[in-house]
Formats: structure tokens, C-alpha cells, sequence
């Protein structure tokens, strides 16, 4: 089964992060994408650009409107993902919890139809 562990933080608080301290978490990610490499269940990964520059659109009726930023104001924004492959939700939540991203944040899992 492949499940997808979305990764919400404060973008806000990101941003103050020192340069050094960033590349400290981006090397705990790292580390944690080589954990389920050993596993066999990294799929993928990415980050997101801030969502300064993303984009909500709605097609209602055949009215296309753009807005800027996403689509909820929340305090707490999707940041990036992995995609991991597990027999089922107990490993997933087993693996997700491994992430250093659970330390600063939350971590959303999410089964593919």
C-alpha cells in the first residue's frame, strides 16, 4: 500500500530559522529519507515553496477565479511530503513517526484509492 505523509508546520516560525539550524533539520530529513530507503519503503519526496507563491483557483460554473495563497489560512501549512510504500496504516504511522518532522509540526497520513 502506498500512503502519503504530508508535513505541516509553522511557515512563519520556519522562516526565523537560522541558515545553520535549517541545514541541521534539512540533514534529520535527510537521514530519515535514508531510514526508509534501508527499509524498502521510500517512494518520493518533495518540499513546497511557500505558500506566498501559490495559487487557489475555482472553476464554478465555467468561472475561472484565481486567488492568491492557499486555499485555507491556517497556522500550520503544507510544507512537503514523503511517499512511502507500507503493508498497512500500523507501519505507516510506525514510519511517520520516525520523522523528524513530527518533532516541529504535524504529519497527515493519507491512503491512495
Amino acid at each position: 500500500m502506498k500512503f502519503m505523509l504530508m508535513l505541516y508546520a509553522d511557515e512563519k516560525a520556519g522562516a526565523a530559522i537560522s541558515p545553520e539550524d535549517m541545514a541541521g533539520f534539512m540533514g534529520q530529513l535527510m537521514a530519515y529519507q535514508e531510514t526508509l530507503q534501508k527499509a524498502g519503503a521510500f517512494v518520493s519526496t518533495a518540499g513546497l515553496l511557500p505558500t506566498t507563491t501559490a495559487k487557489t483557483i475555482s472553476n464554478a460554473d465555467g468561472n475561472l477565479q484565481v486567488h492568491d495563497g492557499p486555499y485555507a489560512d491556517t497556522r500550520e501549512q503544507f510544507g512537503g511530503y514523503f511517499l512511502i510504500e507500507a503493508p498497512d496504516i500500523n507501519e505507516a504511522i510506525r514510519l511517520a513517526a520516525l520523522c523528524p518532522a513530527a518533532s516541529w509540526g504535524k504529519i497527515e497520513i493519507r491512503t491512495f484509492a
